[in-house]
């Protein structure tokens, strides 16, 4: 599975905001006990976007929350996205 990046700043916010007031539900902390088993930094993480969203979570909130998943301006990145080849530096 790969990573959803939003195509401008603040949409990935947004959409985790749009996700709790459809569901009914007060705070990311909240969300915990609907089943999501992520821990709550993590989700502070998503929602300050300092980390990107895993594909199936982004999935799962759409479905929970009715949202169309082409509607929304997202871009699928690769699973090994942002990971970096080691052994290319070396001491001489």
């Amino acid at each position: 599975m790969g990573r959803i990046q939003f195509k401008k700043d603040g949409l990935q916010r947004d959409f985790l905001q749009r996700v709790l007031v459809s569901i009914n539900c007060p705070s990311l902390r909240e969300l915990i006990n609907r089943g999501f088993d992520v821990p709550y930094s993590t989700l502070k993480n998503y929602y300050s976007e300092q980390r990107l969203l895993p594909e199936n979570l982004f999935k799962d909130l759409c479905y929970v929350a009715k949202i169309d998943e082409s509607s929304l301006d997202v871009e699928y990145l690769e699973s090994n996205f942002g990971q970096v080849k080691g052994g290319l530096k070396s001491k001489k």
